[in-house]
């Protein structure tokens, strides 16, 4: 059995070779201060967020893409692979996406987390190649292809060819980052508190960076911090903006920075074809526009942007026999464990 596996900050997705995709939930778990026993996981964790008792901790156990807190990672990993793996007669081979940038000391962490499983073998593949599989791009001929996978860890930006990365670039900046923009709003300028879950609903009903000539409003709710009291202010997309702009522009900046090390012949390809943006923050309003105003190259938005890194991951199952094979010919998967 082969599975695929993308282990995000913000959402784990698992698919199979078989059924397809099978888990989407969000990458979070809770548990018992006082013995360390998991509670609960995934949607039902991140339900609680802000909802709990001081004996209770919610937490993303990944940050920035990469592992923050391993124990509670291996255990994410084997709750969701035991409702995958319902027989354990056969030990699955797992192919589990990556950033473009990572650490050995990182890269070493996601193994062992997936490898406390009980598994045949780890195969590890690229974030952006796995979203460019997911959008139908082919990265194993000559041709130039960029893809920009913006996640709620990170941003991966990379110019492949020939199966490899030619040019390539991470930040740290990402969702996640926006949403804390906007419970740092809420405090500085109303003397709010909001949670994580109240700052992202926020960000994904009226956040944008393009000014737009109708504002939409949106009711953030919380404690005053002075009184202490029960408030809610309404905030206006065009306030949104100003909070989270400085992210996307930085965003659009690396994406530019990653243009002027390309190579020209792959800069021509990539001016054809244009820039395909994919993960959750491609679809925040105004993103694909601020990214062509930014590089003067027409961009697009991958089909299921949220999917497409898992949906990819998926068809790169075809690619393992050949990598454990260590067949002379070119191979997207980074590496074999």
């Amino acid at each position: 059995m082969d599975i695929a596996l993308d282990l995000g900050t913000s959402n784990t997705r698992i698919c199979t070779e078989n059924d397809g995709k099978v888990i989407d939930e969000p990458s979070v778990i809770s548990y018992d201060r006082t013995t360390n026993h998991i509670l609960t996981f995934g949607a039902e964790a991140k339900q609680m967020l802000g909802r709990t008792s001081e004996r209770v901790d919610v937490v993303f156990p990944l940050a920035g893409s990469v592992i923050a807190q391993s124990s509670l990672v291996e255990e994410l990993v084997n709750i969701f692979l035991c409702e995958v793996c319902k027989s354990r007669v056969v030990m699955p081979r797992v192919l589990a996406c990556i950033p473009g940038e990572i650490t050995e000391v990182e890269k070493r962490a996601i193994v062992n987390a997936i490898s406390s499983f009980g598994v045949r073998r780890v195969l590890l593949l690229e974030s952006t190649k796995a979203a460019a599989f997911g959008c139908g791009k082919d990265i194993m001929s000559p041709h130039g292809t960029m893809i920009v996978d913006m996640g709620a860890g990170s941003v991966d930006i990379a110019v492949m060819t020939l199966g490899g990365i030619s040019v390539g670039k991470t930040i740290k900046n990402a969702g996640h980052a926006m949403d804390e923009e906007i419970i740092k709003y809420a405090r500085r300028q109303h003397n709010l508190i909001i949670g994580k879950n109240m700052a992202e609903s926020c960000k994904e009903a009226i956040g944008t960076v393009v000014y737009h000539d109708n504002d939409k409003t949106f009711r953030l709710k919380g404690r005053d911090a002075i009184r202490g009291l029960p408030k809610w202010i309404d905030v206006t997309s065009s306030e949104i903006m100003e909070v989270i702009f400085d992210i996307a522009k930085d965003i659009a900046i690396a994406i530019s920075d990653v243009l002027e090390d390309t190579p020209p012949e792959l800069l021509g390809d990539i001016h054809t074809d244009g820039i395909t943006i994919t993960g959750g923050l491609s679809k925040l309003s105004g993103m694909k526009e601020l990214i062509e105003n930014a590089t003067e190259i027409k961009t697009h938005i991958g089909k299921d942007p949220s999917d497409c890194v898992v949906n990819g991951l998926c068809k790169a199952i075809d690619y393992i026999d050949e990598a454990e094979a260590q067949k002379n010919s070119l191979n997207p998967l980074m590496m074999v464990y």
